[in-house]
């Protein structure tokens, strides 16, 4: 029987009992079990918000997607694209438009049907066609015909990608993308199995027994989106390379709260979890601590939808952000390695072509506190606002970090902009997407981990009418600058790299979105738990290669 959060809670409350495994059997603190399995046992903060490789948008489901399918292409141990659906490299055209890619031919579902081209070409289409619903679909806009059949204007049938026999694919672009090997890699370009979505119709990939797995591990025990708090990822054996697939399971339990995390942890009922604030710097001497540093921005995100929005108003975006002391958020509060941006786009992501100077050092942004600038643009936009007071919400994830961070913006921003009334709201990473995706919120704690390593992968998101610009910021000079470097300059690497430059100026210039810090996680780790891939981009963790040392 799978042991929910609300178990975990009460079993750790009780100290005088001994606390039973997450994931469903009973485990000693090797990272074994009672039948001798190797089960990894990893806490997630969050619930798996869809299962669907059409629909998913979230770092916790992109890490199951990632290892119970497997695409053309899987990331390294070093975060390089490699072929893995693929038999070899992609053939590329010289004008990058061309992508030929033979499949291998001993790839097969967990039904035992073969994985073919067909099978990639029916989920890509299924991902772009509008009536999908896919936030995704804008990543797809580089393959030929993409955007516009994902705008309604052209029939799915027409995408870029078609089969050449069952074992050869041809892709065709829309525009040269340099960075277009890591997307063969990112779980939205995944193979889906067209039976088996309308065998299940509404309901496929709602329950691990609703879909078909190509990918080192399957996923089990899965009992549905957003709502489930326990779920496995089991050793296929029917995958191609099941002989480098050491694990048995990795066995995950969502528990939100920190304390729990390191209850569980102490008491060998799991193998890895995060930990924040006074616990990560209470920890951070262990020899089981290790910080994870991803490709990570966490943002203030104003709902400028409405006409008469406030926060259309760049003073009063700019009196919020002067407000923030990032350095006492990220060292008082988070205490887990997070680092203070810079800007929108992250340290670490990417390098100029000709210096190899790192973008974010190079765009030259310094976001900075200052309480007089922020009390001097507050009065602006107060005066231009015709307000005396304004009261805010900041929607938030209901995990106890999060509640902490919110609750020293809070204070920090009230205490510093004199009529300015803040309240918080507090709900599950579901309802938060949910609400955002709606547009029912004032101010949004929102983040974005890139999907690959270039900085398109974050200014393309802010662009107007972009669905994951939930804000709705606009501007029509970033809006020029990200298309010039997707187009005009898509194959002259330093014109592009100054395009990406200018765009990130643009939008930090107007605060469009407000950054908070570059996202680091304080984890513990068993020291018996070898060779967890962690990637700064795309999905997070791959455990194809992971294994419990005796």
């Amino acid at each position: 029987m799978k042991l929910k959060k609300s178990a975990l809670l009460g079993l750790v409350a009780v100290s005088s009992i001994a606390l039973v495994a997450c994931g469903g059997n009973s485990k000693d603190a090797s990272g074994g079990s009672d039948s001798g399995e190797k089960v990894f046992r990893f806490i997630e903060r969050q619930e798996m918000p869809s299962a669907d490789p059409s629909l998913a948008t979230d770092e916790v489901s992109f890490v199951a997607l990632n290892n119970v399918y497997e695409g053309i292409y899987r990331l390294d141990k070093d975060s390089k694209p490699q072929p893995a659906g693929a038999a070899e490299k992609a053939e590329v055209s010289e004008d990058g438009l061309t992508y030929k890619i033979k499949l291998r031919e001993d790839a097969k579902w967990t039904d035992d049907e073969p994985v073919t081209a067909a099978d990639y070409v029916y989920g890509w289409q299924r991902t772009v066609d509008p009536a999908t619903g896919s936030e995704y679909a804008y990543m797809f806009n580089s393959v030929k015909n993409a955007e516009k059949i994902s705008k309604g204007e052209m029939k799915k049938e027409e995408l870029g990608i078609k089969a050449v026999g069952d074992y050869e694919l041809e892709i065709t672009l829309e525009k040269a993308t340099p960075y277009f090997d890591y997307l063969l890699a990112f779980p939205s370009f995944l193979p889906q199995r067209q039976d088996i979505a309308e065998k299940y119709g509404k309901d496929y990939t709602t329950a691990s027994d609703k879909s078909v797995y190509n990918g080192p591990f399957t996923l089990t025990d899965f009992d549905g989106p957003g709502t489930d708090t326990s779920w496995s990822y089991t050793k296929n054996d029917k995958y191609w390379d099941k002989d480098t697939v050491k694990l048995d399971k990795v066995a995950i339990d969502v528990v939100k709260e920190a304390p729990t995390s390191l209850n569980l942890f102490q008491d060998g009922q799991a193998d890895e979890v995060p930990l924040s604030g006074e616990l990560a710097q209470q920890m951070k001497n262990e020899p089981n601590y290790i910080i994870l540093k991803g490709a990570s921005t966490f943002y203030l995100e104003p709902n400028q939808i409405e006409d008469n929005s406030p926060y259309r108003n760049v003073n009063l975006r700019k009196a919020l952000s002067y407000a923030i002391d990032r350095k006492a958020l990220v060292e008082q509060i988070l205490a887990n390695g997070s680092a203070v941006p810079t800007g929108l786009v992250p340290e670490g992501l990417a390098a100029d072509p000709k210096t190899d100077e790192d973008f974010a050092k190079e765009s030259g942004n310094e976001i900075v506190y200052d309480v007089a600038k922020a009390k001097e643009s507050w009065k602006k936009a107060k005066d231009e606002l015709g307000v005396s007071t304004l009261s805010v919400d900041l929607l938030i994830d209901d995990t106890d970090n999060a509640k902490k961070m919110a609750e020293y913006l809070q204070g920090s921003l009230s205490d510093t902009l004199d009529g300015l009334k803040v309240s918080v709201s507090p709900v599950p990473f579901s309802v938060r997407l949910d609400r955002s995706n709606k547009g029912d919120f004032q101010i949004a704690v929102s983040a974005w981990g890139a999907d690959y390593a270039d900085p398109s992968s974050f200014l393309d998101l802010f662009t107007t009418g972009n669905s994951y610009n939930r804000g709705h910021y606009s501007n029509p000079e970033y809006d020029k600058l990200v298309e010039s470097a997707a187009t005009t300059n898509a194959n002259n690497p330093e014109a592009r790299w100054k395009d990406m430059l200018d765009a990130e100026k643009v939008i930090m210039d107007d605060m469009g979105v407000i950054p908070l810090y570059q996202k680091a996680e304080a984890h513990l780790r068993s020291e018996k738990v070898k060779d967890v891939v962690y990637h700064s981009t795309g999905a997070k963790y791959d455990f194809k290669w992971t294994y419990i040392e005796d």
